[in-house]
């Protein structure tokens, strides 16, 4: 009798740690007890973690912090919870949070599903982001993209009624992807219900976003308001 097979769970990413930088690192070391927030503690109170009642905003894979950190900086009036799996990326936005004296940021370095089911309290925020989260361009990868029915179920969940869910890709096929599965889903409404896309580019334009623009690559933006 053969040994049994182990399924291993299909995660949409793949830890490519990369190397660390000295300011990387020691930022980690230094500023995480400020702003970091453990994924292992269940349920998170986020009045308590930044010690006031706000709007909300989470972002899910914020690579470098660049985007979420300008967000955090133009509206100080809102809090803003950013999910990374990359070490250097976390390390490099608590480096930016120090610097630029941004006190309305909290980092949870963990897998952003793992996040959303068990430590984000139901119905506690005022808007997703999901900008430009890995293509997996090969169709024998596409069960690894992030956006699937069951991920935009759980993002509803702890959306607050008329909250905002924003994606953004430049991969076409996966643009329409992403619209083939916001379709499907009853608890959200697109917020242009004409063409699909939404032409409201209501997030900084990223460094990364930038040289695809000035290379001719299109970018694709939805947005959506939870039901």
């Amino acid at each position: 009798m053969s040994a049994p097979e182990h399924h291993r769970k299909i995660r949409s990413f793949v830890l490519r740690e990369g190397r660390m930088t000295p300011a990387q690192k020691k930022a980690l070391e230094v500023l995480w007890p400020k702003y970091g927030l453990n994924h292992d503690q269940g349920k998170i109170d986020l009045t308590e973690a930044f010690g006031r009642e706000a709007p909300r905003f989470l972002e899910i894979g914020f690579g470098m912090g660049a985007s979420l950190a300008e967000m955090a900086r133009a509206h100080p009036e809102n809090d803003y919870i950013g999910i990374e799996v990359h070490r250097p990326g976390v390390g490099s936005l608590l480096k930016t949070l120090q610097h630029q004296g941004i006190e309305n940021v909290r980092v949870i370095c963990a897998d952003a599903v793992e996040v959303l089911k068990n430590n984000i309290i139901d119905h506690s925020l005022d808007g997703i982001y999901l900008f430009f989260p890995d293509p997996w361009h090969k169709k024998r990868h596409h069960k690894r993209r992030i956006v699937q029915p069951d991920f935009i179920s759980l993002l509803a969940r702890t959306l607050k009624p008329d909250g905002i869910l924003h994606m953004a890709t430049d991969w076409e096929d996966y643009a329409y992807h992403m619209l083939k599965v916001m379709q499907s889903n009853q608890e959200f409404q697109n917020t242009n219900n004409k063409r699909g896309f939404s032409d409201r580019r209501q997030r900084p334009v990223t460094k990364f976003e930038n040289r695809g623009l000035h290379l001719g690559h299109k970018v694709w933006d939805l947005v959506f308001t939870a039901t």
